[in-house]
């Protein structure tokens, strides 16, 4: 997933495989072929977000910061919901954005996730209960990995077909293809070298030393296989639930992706149940950036294949909707209508849990919010004056901008509850350093910081401003002003732009040379129920790339990425805990971005939306809701 909307950005997850590896390197994960039992981290974090729930509830605490109360739990979403519905009609997504990239080549957006896996077929994905455990999409089986973690096969369903105007079955080779434009810099996808980096011969295929990666190997149309130089093979097999793997025709999209940018994404044809509006020859109809995207179904899909229910006979996003209290009013108002990539405004949150709880599904999210300082530009390239500002600010005013308790604890290190490793990084306790030991922040060790990073007075003596780039509108918005402030507090200068969720991602914040000095509405979420998906995209200086970057802080120190290329190749569930634990330590003590917030997902739906929540994605799925 990627970062997450309004929701942070998003990293997606993915998971498993029944073999002998796999069952080493996450022994409490398998994926079943159609649901199988597993260790889920909407279970291990029930309670703490029951806490919360019933704070707001309860006593409409705000910004208090207590995060231990306990009673009955607002807007939980079952463990188990109801899957069925009423076939038929039309169902508005309202947005106050865009996804990042209409390509799913190039997706890591939670909200364009949610169009995306509508759409596609990855060869593995997530039904709307399970949050670890990705089933077989496009794959017939879980996938198959040697047993020193170098080699996954897997077989793929012989009759999936892309929707017009290719009107073909999906092949290996479609796969192959959408794996290699991963790394091309056309589509620039975010999270290939982190995931798929290994394949044999995809360095030189990057460099353009080759015309194809020579470790995907296809020996069939229903066969491939992927080779690899190191055994990270139980990685790359729960990657293959991201939207990058779901397949893309070459002999079609080939003459699109030798334009830069790609132009693959506005002409993208579909095996999901839903495709993107578009005319005869595929360039979509149904899309335009910033204002709308208009989902039909997809007259190739075959029920018979999939597992998706797919109600709904059409899916309008409404984007633009930057004030998300009337956003949230019109939704909770009005008819056939759910939120898209944000949620209510504290006031409209309260409102909600005293007076129309069923509307709200409150979805752990497996994530963390924080606001990230650019490590490679003065004054931040300074260890201590990163310190300083961590030391100072008020992270649970800054929670309070977002719903306070109700939307979970406040972070202090970078593996959130839920996902391995919490624990032995220290859970709610923290790391144990003196700069994240106060909530509210402490401004007598913020200036002692500062004296260490060389200036005297405790305060910030320079006159420059620092360019900050944040989300205009709602909870965000508010989220960003404060930020500002907090930086003020030790004489710094944020030049604060407010500019639309999408734009803050992929025209600031994820391009480096854009030279953004804070980004104060980051997040990201697991890609799969692994600590390395929550550090290794965001903190190796090895995935720092000039495109669609995760790694905001541009954090690039060599202990820390030392660590991970060790930490990458750990087998066995408490092993690899500790590993990445470890490496949340020492990225902690770097102070690369101040972490706030680990979240849950408010959901919001109008009275007649059967709406059922993706627990791996954090919001509606659009596969499985229907309208009463």
């Amino acid at each position: 997933m990627s970062s997450v909307t309004d929701s942070p950005m998003r990293s997606i997850r993915v998971r498993g495989n029944s073999c002998e590896y796999w069952a080493l390197l996450q022994s409490n994960r398998q994926v079943a072929e159609r649901g199988g039992q597993g260790m889920n981290p909407v279970t291990r974090c029930s309670g703490v977000l029951a806490a919360l729930v019933a704070c707001l509830a309860v006593a409409a605490c705000g910004s208090s910061s207590s995060d231990s109360d306990t009673g009955t739990s607002v807007g939980a979403v079952p463990e188990t919901q109801t899957l069925t519905g009423k076939t038929g009609g039309s169902l508005k997504v309202i947005a106050s954005s865009d996804v990042d990239y209409i390509d799913p080549g190039a997706a890591y957006y939670q909200f364009t996730f949610m169009i995306s896996y509508a759409t596609q077929r990855p060869l593995y994905s997530f039904g709307p209960d399970d949050a670890v455990d990705a089933v077989p999409d496009l794959a017939t089986k879980a996938a198959d990995v040697s047993s020193d973690g170098k080699t996954v096969t897997v077989e793929i369903k012989p009759n999936v077909k892309f929707s017009p105007p290719v009107d073909r079955a999906a092949t290996s080779a479609d796969v192959k293809y959408a794996i290699e434009r991963g790394f091309k810099s056309t589509v620039a996808n975010g999270y290939a070298g982190a995931y798929f980096g290994d394949l044999t011969g995809a360095k030189a295929f990057q460099d353009g030393k080759a015309n194809n990666i020579t470790g995907i190997e296809t020996p069939t149309d229903t066969k491939i296989v992927f080779n690899l130089d190191r055994g990270t093979g139980g990685v790359l097999a729960g990657a293959l639930a991201l939207p990058l793997s779901a397949p893309v025709p070459k002999e079609y999209a080939a003459k699109f992706d030798a334009k830069n940018p790609s132009t693959y994404g506005v002409n993208q044809v579909s095996t999901g149940p839903y495709m993107i509006e578009a005319d005869a020859n595929g360039k979509l109809t149904g899309y335009e950036p910033g204002k709308m995207i208009k989902l039909v179904r997809n007259p190739n899909w075959d029920r018979a294949t999939d597992y998706r229910k797919a109600y709904l006979d059409t899916i309008n996003v409404e984007e633009g909707n930057d004030d998300t209290t009337v956003a949230s009013r019109q939704i909770l108002q009005g008819n056939a209508q759910i939120n898209g990539d944000f949620g209510p405004p504290p006031p409209v949150l309260k409102q909600i849990v005293s007076s129309t709880p069923d509307q709200l599904a409150l979805t752990p999210s497996g994530g963390i919010r924080y606001v990230s300082l650019n490590t490679s530009m003065a004054p931040f390239d300074n260890l201590n004056v990163r310190k300083a500002v961590l030391a100072a600010f008020d992270r649970e005013a800054m929670r309070a901008t977002r719903g306070g308790p109700l939307l979970g604890p406040i972070g202090n290190h970078f593996i959130p509850p839920g996902i391995g490793g919490f624990d032995e990084a220290g859970g709610l306790n923290g790391t144990g350093v003196d700069f994240l030991k106060y909530p509210k922040g402490n401004l007598t060790l913020a200036k002692e910081y500062m004296k260490k990073g060389g200036f005297p007075t405790g305060m910030y003596t320079g006159s420059e401003k620092l360019l900050m780039v944040g989300t205009s509108g709602g909870a965000a918005q508010k989220s960003a002003e404060l930020a500002a402030a907090q930086f003020e507090k030790l004489g710094f200068k944020p030049k604060l732009r407010l500019v639309t969720q999408d734009a803050m991602y992929t025209k600031f914040c994820n391009t480096p040379k854009a030279d953004v000095i804070i980004c104060p509405n980051v997040g990201w979420l697991k890609d799969f129920s692994d600590p390395q998906t929550m550090l290794d995209p965001t903190f190796n200086g090895k995935n720092i790339v000039p495109v669609n970057n995760s790694n905001w802080p541009l954090l690039d120190n060599e202990a820390i990425n030392s660590a991970m290329d060790k930490a990458e190749l750990v087998v066995g569930t408490s092993a690899r805990n500790k590993a990445w634990a470890d490496i949340d330590r020492q990225i902690t003590a770097q102070a690369p971005a101040i972490p706030w917030i680990w979240d849950d997902s408010p959901n919001i739906r109008s009275t007649d939306v059967a709406g059922v929540i993706n627990k791996f994605n954090g919001n509606w799925d659009l596969s499985f809701t229907s309208l009463k």
